[in-house]
């Protein structure tokens, strides 16, 4: 998952990131307070043993599937979900996951798109590689196999090589086109040179890119941004305030047709994925 960039007004230009984000309304007394301890234990100790169990079985895995993941991939879309239902996030699914080789793309809201979009589909998140090094969160990406990249023009190749082996074993990797996250209320444009790798001759025949829409829906009463890690943000305050809230809000994530990349440009692509996330995030 990327990080959200740094606010930087355009030159002499008005941009959304120039909004103020809403004010983090941290816990205040003891009732938050408990809802924090309740709801973060729940879903720390859902992650923690998600995370004991993983191992042993992606060492048995390993041995009769290799680089495929049919067992852990479905082991970590349930302790996502069951980590939602701790942190009481209301959560549904529309749609079916793609068959056959490709990937995934998805706008970009928040730290929650972690557990939003693994739990509605064995998923494996392409990040840069900065986030390795996070505290916390390295681990899960980590046990999660998430592909990271470097931008460097040296490595290209390598980088593409390993993308292509990864789709051959049949990964579902997941993309944010938009390049950083967002409000969750909008939808910024595509970056047409990260689909310029789906065009790998190297890539199995038949390859389709599957659009997400991650449509948040705030807690009544509260900012319809709520749920956005944007700008510059911290996750701890923004984390202690989600779980703190005394309703929460809900999730849908809708699943769209896969896009043949067959006969596409990466502008053709770029353009035919963002119609369709777009469509739901009705912005």
């Amino acid at each position: 998952m990327n990080r959200p960039a740094r606010v930087e007004p355009g030159r002499g230009e008005a941009t959304w990131r120039d909004e103020l984000p809403p004010p983090v309304v941290l816990p205040s007394g003891i009732r938050d307070w408990l809802r924090v301890a309740r709801r973060g234990t729940g879903a720390v100790l859902v992650l923690l043993l998600g995370v004991l169990l993983i191992l042993p079985l992606r060492g048995v895995e390993r041995l009769f599937h290799g680089r495929r993941r049919p067992w852990t991939g479905p082991h970590v879309q349930l302790v996502c979900r069951l980590t939602l239902a701790c942190m009481g996030i209301g959560w549904k699914r529309i749609g079916f996951p793609m068959r056959g080789p490709g990937a995934v793309v998805a706008n970009h809201s928040s730290w929650l798109d972690i557990l939003v979009l693994n739990a509605a589909m064995p998923v494996f998140f392409v990040s840069k590689a900065e986030v390795a090094g996070w505290p916390g969160i390295n681990i899960l990406t980590r046990v999660t196999d998430t592909h990271f990249v470097v931008r460097d023009p040296r490595l290209a190749q390598d980088q593409a090589r390993e993308f292509a082996a990864r789709v051959r074993a049949g990964h579902r990797l997941l993309f944010f086109p938009e390049g950083t996250s967002t409000d969750g209320r909008r939808l910024l444009p595509f970056k047409p040179t990260l689909f310029q790798g789906f065009l790998d001759p190297a890539l199995p025949l038949g390859l389709a890119i599957q659009p997400v829409s991650a449509v948040y829906e705030a807690p009544p009463g509260a900012d319809p941004r709520f749920y956005g890690w944007w700008g510059d943000m911290d996750l701890g305050p923004h984390l202690l305030a989600v779980l703190a809230m005394r309703r929460q809000g809900r999730v849908m994530v809708v699943l769209h047709d896969p896009i043949p990349v067959a006969g596409q440009t990466r502008k053709t692509l770029s353009s035919a994925c963002e119609e369709a996330v777009r469509r739901n995030l009705a912005i």
